[in-house]
């Protein structure tokens, strides 16, 4: 079969939003998942992605919005020519003061919760490329790409 029809490289998108709710990050996770499908990732490949956007959402909603249910996470999803899967999740929450130090492995702003720090380093290193934009008061946006294996997909 030859998967090199122009059908296969047109770009396929998805935007959901959802309140901060800490069981909406199961929701998140399996949307994802389910609109990424299509393109047959390895079982290694999807426990990664989902659990990047996993993540990022409990970020939004446990340090984003302070567990404030009244906030609203947004999660984009962009199919791209071969295989680059790109994943957004937005907030406008209250922002990171030093993304670098949020950055860092162990770091977290909530100590006194048990939180392990290890977020951004569990995207960053599920993720092939990890992107962080934070303006104090205004909201983060966090950017994932993934690039799905070539040859699985042939």
């Amino acid at each position: 079969m030859n998967n090199n029809n122009e059908k296969d490289y047109i770009q396929n998108q998805m935007k959901l939003e959802f309140s901060s709710r800490s069981e909406n990050e199961g929701f998140a996770r399996v949307a994802v998942a389910a609109f990424i499908a299509p393109l047959d990732p390895t079982v290694e490949e999807l426990t990664e992605i989902k659990t990047a956007v996993s993540e990022a959402v409990s970020n939004a909603i446990i340090h984003a919005y302070r567990e404030n249910e009244s906030g609203m996470v947004t999660v984009e999803c962009v199919i791209e020519r071969d295989r680059r899967v790109v994943v957004t999740v937005i907030d406008n929450g209250v922002g990171i003061e030093n993304v670098e130090l949020a950055r860092e492995p162990l770091y977290t702003s909530k100590p006194d919760d048990e939180r392990s720090g290890m977020g951004f380093t569990v995207m960053d290193s599920f993720m092939d490329k990890l992107e962080v934009e934070s303006t104090p008061g205004i909201g983060t946006r966090v950017k994932m790409i993934k690039n799905l294996d070539l040859a699985y997909g042939f």
